[in-house]
This record gives structure tokens, sequence and C-alpha cells, in this order.
């Protein structure tokens, strides 16, 4: 068993830090677009995983929200895996996913509850690295008609 940093873990190493951003999903027909502002801070642990917690504060004054993402890359598999947990929902998230061939964005595959009918669809998050103090996480849900529909939208700048 290789437990030896990787390159896979260096990139995730890129997100370390302090982050400040602004969120915006789509709600049901009729009912807009919800917006937040978010506090995510990311930590290692050791060389080899990190740890997002985020903290979201619902510009409608709605409750806010903290989610958890734990992520790493497993040689054996040759694939990043983590999960994701939040206070707004009973479901953990299982991950598996890959970087693009331009090392820029972390697609992250995963299966859980569609929030209108409870049945199990296939999700998506995916972290774009813009440069070193900007990254951009999105959710997209595969609909009926085999299109990936994007559901949120955080965009971060590092505070530190």
């Amino acid at each position: 068993m290789n437990n030896e940093p990787q390159s896979e873990h260096r990139w995730l190493a890129k997100l370390v830090g302090e982050w400040e951003g602004k969120g915006e999903a789509e709600g049901p027909a009729g009912e807009g677009t919800s917006t937040w502002r978010s506090r995510q801070s990311v930590r290692a642990i050791g060389e080899l995983w990190i740890q997002c917690e985020a903290s979201n504060e619902m510009d409608d004054g709605s409750s806010p929200s903290t989610m958890l993402i734990t992520l790493g890359y497993d040689p054996a598999q040759g694939r990043y895996v983590g999960n994701f947990v939040g206070s707004m929902m009973s479901s953990q998230w299982i991950y598996s996913g890959s970087v693009d061939a331009g090392g820029r964005s972390l697609t992250l595959d995963t299966r859980g509850p569609d929030w209108s009918t409870g049945e199990l669809r296939d999700y998506q998050d995916i972290i774009d690295i813009v440069d070193d103090n900007e990254h951009v996480l999105r959710s997209r849900m595969l609909g009926d008609d085999g299109q990936w529909q994007q559901i949120m939208q955080v965009r971060y700048r590092r505070v530190s």
C-alpha cells in the first residue's frame, strides 16, 4: 500500500486555506434564485486528506447551514474519494472522481435523492481551480433527458 503523497494529493492541497464566497441556486419553477454568503475553511489532514467545512448564511434570512467535505486520493483505485454531509439533509454523499486533463477541474461523481421526488439520481460536484486565490464549487444533477442540469454554484476567494 502506497501512503506517500502523490501529485493528486498535492492538487488537493491547493484548496487549503480560508475562503469567502457567494453562492446561488435556481429554485423550483417559479421560485426564483436563492443566494447566500459562504465561509469555507479547508485544512489538511496529514499529507493525504483535506477536510472542508463551509458555513452558509442565506440572503433571505432562512436558517444557516454547515457542510463538511472530506477528500483524498486512493492510488489503489486511481480515483479521488471522499464524502459530503450537510446540516440541512439526512443523506451522506459518497464521492469518487478524477481531475480533467488540464489539471483545473475535479469532478466528483455521487448519487443521492432528488429534492422533489426523493428518488435516487446521479449528481456531480465539481471543483474548478481558477487560480491560487479563487475556486468555484458547482453541483449538477443528471436529468430525465440525460442532460446535466446545474443546481448550484459558489465562487470562493481566498482570505488567508
